[in-house]
């Protein structure tokens, strides 16, 4: 089984030391400590190769990978993800599982942000679909309901969300591995006006 770690990370260059201030950082601790613990938990895994998927370039990979691949020397594989639909993602990363090397151990990262309009001073306002799309996206996760998930941005189509479909393309993975997962949220803050939410993939691959 060659899946042995996956997540979901928000890429704020906010949280990072180098960018972000102490006061900034403090009111995001939550998230980046969940970070922090993912981080030991990849690193205990000791992947081959990490998969790795983001809406941005840039920091929409840099963030993630410097909380949770810290000094790996493995071969990195990126997927820069477009605007197309959440399930032709969801199809692509059943289509990329099913080119895997199975002698090798893989972790996943799916990075994304959840809405930017969470608060009238956020990035873009405020829009109702925004607080509706994060509570609808986690419970979804939480109960495994893909169906649900693929359809989220038409039903809130104004959700200003950027990581659907990095977290669609994750999900195709791990659908086409056959794992038996279940997602534990371990972070979930918003104080910005964007969601920033940190999930890890308990993962039953017997």
């Amino acid at each position: 089984m060659p899946i042995v770690f996956a997540a979901i990370s928000p890429h704020p260059p906010i949280i990072l030391p180098s960018v972000g201030c102490a006061e900034d950082r403090k009111k995001v601790a939550k998230t980046i400590k969940a970070l922090e613990y993912l981080g030991q938990k990849l690193k205990e895994t000791n992947p081959d190769s990490i998969i790795i998927s983001s809406p941005h370039p840039d920091w929409g990979f840099n963030v993630p990978l410097f909380f949770l691949a810290s000094g790996f020397e493995g071969k990195i594989k990126k997927y820069l993800l477009g605007l197309e639909s959440p399930e032709l993602y969801f199809k692509k990363g059943k289509e990329v599982y099913e080119k895997l090397d199975k002698n090798k151990k893989y972790a996943l990262i799916a990075s994304g942000d959840m809405s930017h309009v969470l608060k009238e001073e956020g990035p873009y306002g405020f829009h109702p679909d925004g607080p509706k799309f994060d509570k609808a996206f986690i419970e979804a996760l939480k109960n495994k309901d893909i169906q649900t998930i693929l359809k989220l941005d038409d039903i809130y189509p104004e959700a200003g969300e950027c990581g659907l479909r990095s977290f669609c393309f994750l999900l195709g993975i791990l659908e086409a591995s056959g794992s038996n997962w279940r997602a534990e949220i371990l972070s979930y803050q918003g104080p910005f006006g964007v969601g920033y939410l940190v999930a890890e993939f308990v993962l039953n691959n017997a």
